[in-house]
């Protein structure tokens, strides 16, 4: 395979924007890039060390902390509440994390990017579900604004100080997107009647741009808004959200589902229709030789689809074709209203294919999977990698990986090969894969994302595992292929958004819903990260240690030689 600066680069995706050492056949190859070029300088002092640290394999846990394999540490570096600026905090249930440096000589100051997902009423609104038969009747709007705030993202300037990450507080950079931001559809006709809508929620995991901008994913959408459904006629019904937002602001369930993309710089932001409306988990992008732009995402529900946009413009997330995957057949479908008879039939446009994205894939044959979530791309053999989390209806409790190899390795072919890398359950020892990322040296590391109702249950598939944890699949030497647990989340917890920093010397981690099946205030299920009020709190960390160091730096210099 011929690896080019571009091509390479593109690889790498939510393994973090830098490369601290390349192998002698890639660096051969004159990959360069400005943001880059500040390599890690590794005393003899500091290898020898590093060859003395090994990689132990965690024991499933159930205590209520987060616990790390040796030679590796974390500090909390955002929790939910946290003050950003003058006017903002820190939101609740953070997943997604990229981070850019801001200036391309010092890799250790830069803006980080944090999603947030969803809320809990009971800690964020304090309104409490179980006590009301009907309890949208008792929602206010006060509460409701309160959680609208808590979605959405956070861009926060962060900087290493000494060996730590600190926020820089105040900074001009730091700012908050959520559920009342106004945004723009990057798009030539209205959705549902309008050209932007009213804030992002639902924000699970994301992608960065070649030109450095943040790619947030509109993922459980129908949850806050609704979602409009259409029967065997094509006549739509509304059907009413979990929340109950709508109740107070009547916005379209059509203005939701979407990719949206944020600029770092001013917060600026625009919803990218031509890349499909549904559960986006993520949104993982390529940019070809020739400067156009291949995007994959998947519809993390059961028995839907992986889509991939294919640009037509250098650059472009509007000028295209939204493609959706036969894995059977190896084919990528297209999902153009101008060349699919069938999508006439239903359809009166592209713009309500691109809206309806999930019937559309349906009608034209496309494989039903279980539950796409995370997609990454191995930066040494540019294969596609897709997390598989779960899907009860069909028995497949544990999840697994799938493979998809691009015809003549190029991610604009439209055939392809799809395999499975690798399922989970006991023997091979994790479950219910999520978000995923390759590290500088290309070891995968997996996040697991085993529902909190079912973590821990004598009567479930679970309890083998206990509680959620990150695992890593190293690529080198003895362990290479294993899948080894490196941390174990605190209680009703899971692991999310993992990025490396630029030097490959940080990962930063969001850990989500602490605590989430608490049903009394005062007594939680978890008080990670154990503040003074014994309240738990969604945070990012920030991890470190020798054995990340190793990972990420001993293993290339190894291999190099």
């Amino acid at each position: 395979m011929q690896y080019d600066r571009r091509k390479f680069m593109s690889f790498l995706g939510k393994a973090g924007v830098g490369i601290i050492f390349l192998p002698q056949f890639l660096s051969s190859c004159g990959i360069v890039n400005a943001s880059n070029s500040k390599r890690t300088e590794v005393s003899k002092e500091t290898l020898e060390r590093l060859k003395k640290v090994t990689l132990k394999n965690l024991s499933p846990s159930n205590e209520d902390d987060l616990i790390l394999t040796d030679n590796l540490e974390y500090s909390v570096l955002l929790k939910w509440g946290d003050r950003i600026s003058g006017v903002d905090t820190f939101g609740f249930n953070n997943d997604f994390t990229c981070f850019i440096p801001l200036e391309n000589n010092n890799l250790k100051d830069g803006l980080l990017w944090v999603n947030h997902e969803y809320v809990n009423p009971l800690f964020v609104s304090q309104f409490d579900f179980s006590k009301y038969e009907t309890p949208l009747d008792y929602r206010t709007i006060e509460q409701v604004d309160k959680e609208m705030y808590n979605v959405g993202g956070t861009i926060v300037r962060v900087r290493e100080e000494k060996g730590k990450w600190r926020i820089v507080q105040d900074d001009p950079y730091n700012r908050r997107i959520t559920g009342k931001t106004p945004i723009k559809f990057n798009w030539d006709f209205p959705i549902a009647g309008k050209y932007a809508a009213i804030g992002t929620h639902s924000n699970c995991s994301g992608g960065i741009t070649p030109w450095n901008t943040f790619l947030t994913c509109e993922e459980n959408y129908q949850d806050q808004y609704g979602e409009t459904e259409y029967d065997e006629n094509n006549t739509a019904r509304r059907v009413p959200s979990s929340y109950g937002w709508e109740r107070f602001y009547d916005y379209p369930p059509e203005h939701y589902g979407w990719v949206v993309e944020i600029d770092p710089k001013d917060g600026t932001a625009q919803k990218h229709v031509a890349l499909g409306r549904f559960s986006h988990e993520c949104c993982t992008l390529i940019e070809l030789e020739d400067e156009r732009i291949v995007a994959y995402s998947g519809d993390d529900k059961s028995n839907e689809h992986l889509y991939k946009f294919v640009s037509s413009e250098p650059r472009s997330l509007k000028e295209g074709t939204l493609y959706v995957a036969d894995i059977i057949n190896g084919k990528w479908i297209a999902l153009d209203w101008e060349k699919q008879v069938a999508l006439k039939e239903r359809f009166k446009d592209q713009t309500e294919v691109l809206i309806r994205a999930r019937e559309a894939a349906k009608i034209l044959g496309a494989t039903e999977l279980n539950r796409p979530e995370d997609i990454e791309i191995d930066p040494v053999t540019g294969n596609v990698f897709v997390s598989l989390t779960n899907n009860f209806g069909k028995g497949d409790y544990h999840g697994s990986i799938l493979k998809i190899e691009e015809f003549n390795e190029m991610h604009d072919s439209l055939t392809f090969k799809g395999s499975t890398y690798i399922v989970g359950g006991e023997e091979n020892g994790f479950s219910c894969p999520d978000n995923l990322a390759f590290d500088h040296s290309g070891n995968l590391w997996i996040t697991s994302d085993m529902s909190g109702s079912a973590m821990n249950k004598e009567e479930k598939p679970y309890m083998a595992f206990k509680n959620n944890s990150l695992f890593v699949i190293p690529r080198y030497g003895k362990d290479a292929g294993k899948v080894i647990r490196v941390a174990s989340a605190p209680r009703d917890a899971e692991f999310t958004g993992p990025w490396f920093s630029s030097d490959g010397e940080t990962l930063f981690l969001s850990v989500q819903h602490p605590g989430e099946q608490t049903i009394d205030i005062q007594n939680p299920t978890s008080k990670w990260p154990f503040d003074m009020d014994g309240i738990p709190k969604p945070s990012v960390v920030a991890i470190k240690g020798d054995l990340l160091l190793k990972m990420n730096l001993l293993n290339k210099i190894e291999m190099s030689v």
